[in-house]
């Protein structure tokens, strides 16, 4: 397991800062102990980046996709090993992780397939003699800033469709994960990626981003995490008009409509929220049910839930893992509070479940009865199992509801007619929406939002158009 740093072309162990304790959420070991990067580390990685820049830039693209996909089958070759890291550093299940994996594979996999369309092409002009060529070139070198609950995929995300494109990359795993980032490294040298190209540093994330955003050599930016965090690093982009892609905080609304299939709608509760025990960006964190059925759909979701295994994360047949970090287990504890005082019924859980010789931090899944816009699970994004739920009178209220909060990176939709379904989603106010479907994303698919969930879009051909800029040529021949 790599945990030294990816600088200027070679691993490096050496960190002005000192070290940081990569420990297993499940039991508090810790694990690794990487270097603690600041901001000499940064900028020897942007100057070595820069200088290679024009390099990568004029690699024919055709050898930049054979590195692309051969890093998809290497991640998929070493599925196991890369899944155990996930866990270990994260806490989600190892069958979580191992999807994860896959996921992370897909995204270089079709950044392979994306660069190699995105051919030049003709303009009509009205000039005689003069023709018209649009053309993409890489936008230059990049910066990627992940966060610890999808450590490889996010990164891959990221990564993937900027070194398709062109672009030198430096990237910043979260403090809390590095060691998947400095294993899809390690992938991506092995399958002939140039180790200039690729720059990994795990350290001080203030002093890190600081460093590349206001130096003006790096030319765009992808950062994935909350949106206090993302409005500061907008503040940094604005100085040197560095392109952003922002994928910021979730607040997503799961609506039930009153003809819902009520087995599917409860399935894809379980399948959506409890994903890494409530800890995803895309989530579900208000629950809207028709009145109708809001007390059966609470009572079924709730005995399905109850009968989820708690464990930690390598143990066989885990469903939920712990929560990353004490934090979180005191944010979850305080949303469930607040809306048992304000008046919800709480239907299962609402408590951690004690483990052994294991930290304090193994959430149950919890659903909560009774709920209303005023609760703090309603207006901020819990990150932890449970599910509250609204009863609403209509599809008219259920939009409504949904579309008052400043957030709207995804939605979801439970419905049985199609074409009211599909009414119902389209007027939701976010990015990426699931109609009777309980896993929207996919590689090969635009993923990002809106309002206070940022912009950009990142997976499939829109994901690469944020790493090149278009460029036009008005051509006029003197050749006889």
């Amino acid at each position: 397991m790599q945990t030294r740093n990816l600088i200027a072309g070679r691993w490096t162990n050496i960190g002005s800062g000192g070290a940081i304790e990569v420990a297993d959420p499940a039991s508090g070991e810790v694990i690794a102990r990487v270097p603690m990067c600041g901001a000499s580390e940064a900028l020897s990685a942007l100057n070595c980046a820069f200088e290679f820049q024009p390099e990568w830039e004029a690699t024919p693209i055709t050898q930049r996709a054979d590195v692309l996909r051969a890093t998809a089958a290497m991640v998929v070759a070493r599925k196991d090993s890369l899944a155990r890291i996930i866990t270990q550093e994260c806490g989600k299940p190892l069958a979580e992780a191992a999807s994860e994996v896959q996921y992370s594979a897909d995204y270089f996999s079709s950044a392979a397939q994306e660069i190699q369309s995105l051919n030049e092409m003709d303009v009509a002009l009205e000039r005689p003699g003069v023709r018209g060529v649009v053309r993409h070139r890489a936008v230059g070198v990049c910066a990627a800033i992940t966060p610890w609950n999808f450590p490889l995929a996010m990164l891959a995300r990221k990564v993937a469709p900027a070194l398709a494109a062109g672009c030198a990359q430096l990237a910043k795993p979260a403090e809390e994960t590095p060691l998947s980032a400095f294993a899809l490294a390690e992938i991506l040298l092995e399958c002939g990626l140039p180790p200039k190209c690729l720059h990994v540093l795990s350290g001080d994330a203030k002093v890190i981003a600081t460093t590349w955003l206001m130096d003006g050599r790096v030319r765009k930016l992808s950062f994935t995490g909350s949106t206090e965090t993302g409005r500061l690093l907008l503040r940094q982009c604005a100085q040197e008009i560095v392109r952003c892609s922002m994928e910021l905080g979730g607040h997503a609304a799961f609506i039930v409509l009153q003809d819902a299939d009520i087995e599917l709608a409860v399935k894809g509760a379980l399948q959506s929220k409890f994903r890494n025990a409530g800890q995803t960006c895309i989530c579900p964190n208000r629950f809207l049910v028709h009145e109708s059925i809001a007390s059966e759909f609470a009572a079924r979701v709730a005995i399905a839930a109850a009968q989820l295994k708690i464990a930690p994360g390598m143990e066989s047949g885990c469903q939920i893992g712990p929560l990353i970090h004490d934090e979180a287990v005191e944010k979850v504890r305080a949303h469930v509070a607040d809306a048992l005082k304000r008046g919800g019924q709480l239907v299962c859980g609402g408590r951690t479940k004690i483990i052994p010789n294991r930290p304090d931090r193994f959430f149950e899944p919890t659903v909560i009865a009774n709920c209303d816009p005023s609760m703090l699970c309603f207006t901020q994004e819990t990150f932890g199992p449970v599910i509250p739920i609204m009863s609403v009178t209509s599809a008219k209220e259920a939009i409504e509801v949904a579309n008052s909060s400043p957030f709207g990176l995804a939605g979801y939709v439970f419905g049985g007619s199609d074409a009211v379904t599909r009414s119902v989603a389209q007027q939701l106010q976010c990015g990426v929406i699931g109609v009777n479907e309980a896993a929207p994303s996919n590689a090969r698919a635009p993923f990002g939002g809106v309002k206070f969930s940022g912009y950009g879009r990142e997976g499939g051909a829109w994901g690469l158009m944020e790493y090149v800029t278009t460029q036009y040529l008005a051509l006029r021949s003197l050749e006889k």
